[in-house]
This record gives C-alpha cells, sequence and structure tokens, in this order.
C-alpha cells in the first residue's frame, strides 16, 4: 500500500484536473479535426492549403512548444486586444485555456489526418445513391457519410486520445495544477518522489484502462449491422 502522507485527496483533484482538460481539449480537437479535413478535400485550393499549412505547422512542433507558444502568444494577443480598447492594465489567459487550445490544436492536426482517410473511405457509390433517390447533401452527410465516417475514424481517433490524455502533463509547465504538476508539489514537500511517480503512473494507467474500455464500447456501437469478413 502506498503512503500517499495525506497528499490523496490533492492527487484527486490533479486527476479531476486531468480528464477535464482532456476532455476539453478532446471537443475543440474533434472540431479542428472535421474543419481540417473537410479543408484538406475541399475543391477549393486556399482552402487546401490553409489545411496543409495547420497539420504541417502543428504536427511540425512539439507539444512542449505549442503549448508554450499559445500560453504566452495568447496573452499577447489578448492584451493587445485590450490596449485597442483602451485597457492598459496586464490580461493573461488561464492556463486552463491556454492548454486545453494547445493540446486541442495537437490533436486536431492529427485527427485532420484521421477524418481525411475516414472521409475518403466512405464508397462514393452510396453517395450517389442517395443523391439519386432525392436526398439532399445535408441528409446525405448526415444519414450516410458520417455514420460511417465515424466508424473508420473512430480506432485511429481513440488512439490519438490515448496519446491525449498522457500530453496534459506538459500542462505543468504553465502552472495548472493537473496529476502532474499535483505530484511535483507532494515530492518537494515530502522528498519521496518515487512513492508520488509512482502512484502518479498508476493513475494514468488506470485512466488509460478506462478510455481503453469506453472506446472499445463505442467501436462496438458503431459497428452495428456491419457484416464482418469470414476470417
Amino acid at each position: 500500500m502506498i503512503d500517499l502522507q495525506g497528499f490523496g485527496a490533492q492527487l484527486a483533484a490533479g486527476t479531476l484536473m486531468t480528464v477535464e482538460i482532456a476532455l476539453a481539449a478532446l471537443a475543440l480537437g474533434l472540431l479542428l479535426g472535421l474543419g481540417g479535413a473537410a479543408a484538406k478535400l475541399s475543391r477549393f485550393r486556399a482552402l487546401r492549403l490553409i489545411g496543409g499549412l495547420y497539420t504541417t505547422l502543428v504536427r511540425g512542433v512539439p507539444e512542449l512548444l505549442v503549448v508554450l507558444i499559445v500560453f504566452f502568444g495568447a496573452s499577447l494577443a489578448v492584451q493587445g486586444v485590450a490596449r485597442w480598447f483602451g485597457y492598459d492594465g496586464y490580461v493573461e489567459v488561464s492556463p486552463f485555456v491556454a492548454g486545453v487550445i494547445a493540446l486541442g490544436l495537437a490533436f486536431g492536426a492529427y485527427a485532420t489526418e484521421v477524418f481525411r482517410g475516414a472521409f475518403q473511405a466512405v464508397p462514393p457509390g452510396q453517395i450517389e445513391a442517395a443523391m439519386a433517390v432525392g436526398m439532399s447533401r445535408r441528409l446525405t452527410f448526415l444519414r450516410i457519410r458520417l455514420p460511417q465516417v465515424w466508424r473508420f475514424a473512430l480506432p485511429g481517433l481513440g488512439n490519438l486520445f490515448l496519446v491525449l490524455l498522457k500530453d496534459t502533463a506538459l500542462v505543468s509547465v504553465i502552472g495548472l495544477d493537473e496529476l502532474m504538476r499535483k505530484s511535483t508539489i507532494a515530492v518537494s514537500y515530502t522528498k519521496e518522489p518515487f512513492t508520488f511517480y509512482l502512484a502518479a503512473a498508476f493513475i494514468y494507467l488506470a485512466m488509460t484502462a478506462v478510455s481503453m474500455i469506453g472506446l472499445h464500447y463505442l467501436e462496438r456501437r458503431s459497428s452495428r449491422g456491419v457484416r464482418r469478413a469470414a476470417p
């Protein structure tokens, strides 16, 4: 039994913050991924260029640098806007908001390629058949394309979410009290790094296990009614 020396509540609070930032970044990343995929598949060259620049730039920079750039850059941007409206005080973006934006940007850049492949995996004959029976483009997207895109993309998105869950540790460098920062604070007081970093490792493993169970359920649910090929 690991002796947490009274820091159990702090680790629990850090775990909750880790889950919150992961889910918020996931929501933002999914929106960015869908938008990026739509841009890269667009018939307009400008949109394809924007989508390509987004994925290339964000995937080419370490996530830690993305966190730092967003945190300090967003503060400067907000402060510039505030000065434009006549406010001369110091404005700082909260670590939570900066962390969500940074991790969401990183997740969305990789999710863009997952969604792009999923959109291209939908048989074009199904889209043509839907249009032939009178479905509008919007209805075709909602009833024919999107459910299949979700099924094709889910395994890749699940892997990206597991990476995102671990990348939440990066936001500790900007002062967000998530699990890693809480563990570091406990270590600084108790001088027992092995105990608290081991406890953090077990917590991350537990969150990963729960996530994998949830992803397995979602994959089974999204594949209902799909005939599997015989081995």
